[in-house]
């Protein structure tokens, strides 16, 4: 059962991704039936940190209570934080003895250097997925995901995400009733469906970097309300088709139907987010001819329906 709970601040620490962790778990609400936890901000030598916003905390504990604590948190710090070899141990020991890991956003890195992510999924913020991958290679990034639970180890894609993974977390500990509760108490969802894929900016761009099909691509992209086959991009291109399917690979670094469907999703994600228009009529202006189709797709691409994608960013 989750009763003790140690967050790790360092300077650069991030002040939101902070108060997450102490809202979930550092406010006393044991008077209105909710859980109670011991719960400390510890920094490495007991001191104050400056956090990224500017302002000084002064935690009331060094390390000691990584010692004994159920719950070890880790919230994202700024960039480039420098890691004492203290803390890094503090985090293998509470690991070995299967304590549960959290971290918040970036504060998977923090993770990673202590070794913890070797083999195990997690995630971060979208933003840094590939720079958690490449500096860790064994780590298992799933992109993806706004939260992913391996074992005992916690890790939170960026910001909100963070309530995400602590409402699972009381889920898991004290039951559903427990955590629905509590975000309904912090005004927040209980559970947020879909992946990170839906936050992601990802606007309709030019691909200057093909230099033999450039001319294609920009046409193609403003005409992808059309019926479009490979067979017709590789007459267009005067290419035989098997020639045309090796050089779009080559150029692309993905196949011609991958390419075309991808661009076809985010048009649909501009017209749900910035039109009023029927989800059949952006079926049929982004190319997929039908609303069945369009769903589809846009599920596997951006992890949400086009009806919940429109309701989270309709502007």
């Amino acid at each position: 059962m989750l009763r003790n709970v140690a967050v790790v601040v360092m300077d650069g620490v991030a002040a939101f991704e902070l108060g997450v962790l102490c809202e979930v778990f550092g406010s006393d609400r044991t008077a209105d039936g909710f859980p109670g936890y011991r719960f400390d901000i510890c920094s490495p030598d007991g001191g104050p940190v400056r956090a990224e916003n500017g302002f000084t905390l002064v935690p009331p504990a060094d390390l000691t209570p990584l010692e004994d604590a159920d719950l070890v948190a880790v919230p994202a710090h700024k960039g480039g934080s420098v890691v004492p070899p203290s803390v890094l141990a503090a985090l293998r020991r509470a690991d070995a003895r299967g304590a549960q890991i959290l971290s918040v956003c970036s504060g998977a890195f923090i993770l990673g250097e202590a070794g913890l992510l070797d083999d195990r999924e997690c995630t971060t913020h979208w933003r840094y997925a590939d720079e958690l991958q490449a500096r860790f290679p064994r780590a298992k990034v799933a992109c993806n995901h706004l939260y992913v639970h391996d074992g005992n180890l916690l890790t939170s894609a960026g910001t909100a995400a963070g309530i995400d993974a602590c409402l699972h977390l009381v889920r898991q500990q004290h039951g559903s009733e427990i955590a629905t509760k509590l975000a309904r108490r912090m005004v927040v969802p209980p559970h947020r469906d879909g992946g990170q894929a839906q936050y992601i900016e990802a606007p309709i761009a030019r691909t200057p970097d093909a230099p033999t099909l450039e001319p294609l691509l920009t046409w193609l992209i403003t005409n992808l309300d059309r019926p479009i086959t490979v067979d017709d991009l590789a007459a267009r291109a005067h290419m035989a088709p098997r020639t045309f399917a090796r050089r779009f690979r080559a150029e692309t670094g993905t196949t011609p139907h991958d390419w075309l469907t991808g661009q076809r999703v985010l048009l649909a994600r501009r017209l749900l987010e910035e039109t009023e228009l029927a989800v059949e009529t952006v079926a049929g202006k982004s190319g997929f001819g039908d609303a069945a189709t369009l769903r589809h797709h846009f599920s596997r691409r951006v992890g949400a329906t086009p009806h919940a994608y429109r309701s989270t960013f309709r502007k």
